[in-house]
């Protein structure tokens, strides 16, 4: 099975951050990262036995300048992470949430605040990189499939030990 990259129409969707309290409701904080976060981001990441793809790009979010990712915490335990402008600029992901943390909303909280902060800065449109569940991406979004997009910009990235 081959991973299309999807689109998404930053224009078309709804400025409303709702989602936000609608976690803290739940005990859950939708924020970026700052700096004293950031070995422990990927220290959790690495636990949390993401790929090794997406702790190279959860580090690049990390560092740029505003950062470019969003995670969802409850009091001090890390429950997941959003990132953009990682892989390429306009490109979106990874997204990750942790099992236990799963179907609570807290996978669309971190995308549509990323996407919401992309919107902010002037893109037209994101990119989700060869889009694992694109059900999910449809339905929070509208993403739409681009044909023929995989492996597309992934196709020159190094690999060890084939």
């Amino acid at each position: 099975m081959t991973n299309n990259d999807m689109l998404i129409k930053l224009y078309d969707l709804e400025f409303n951050y709702a989602f936000v309290d609608q976690q803290a409701k739940k005990g859950v904080v939708i924020r970026k990262p700052i700096g004293p976060d950031q070995l422990l981001i990927l220290s959790w990441a690495e636990e949390q036995q993401f790929p090794s793809m997406w702790i190279g790009e959860i580090q690049r979010a990390l560092n740029n300048s505003p950062c470019s990712c969003f995670i969802a915490q409850r009091d001090s335990l890390l429950l997941g992470i959003a990132c953009y402008d990682a892989t390429a600029l306009g490109y979106f992901g990874p997204l990750g949430v942790v099992d236990n943390s799963r179907g609570l909303g807290i996978g669309r909280s971190l995308t549509m605040a990323c996407l919401l902060d992309m919107q902010l800065r002037g893109y037209g449109y994101a990119i989700v990189g060869m889009a694992g569940n694109t059900d999910f991406y449809r339905k929070v979004t509208n993403a739409v499939e681009i044909p023929d997009s995989n492996p597309g910009i992934y196709q020159s990235t190094i690999k060890l030990n084939d």
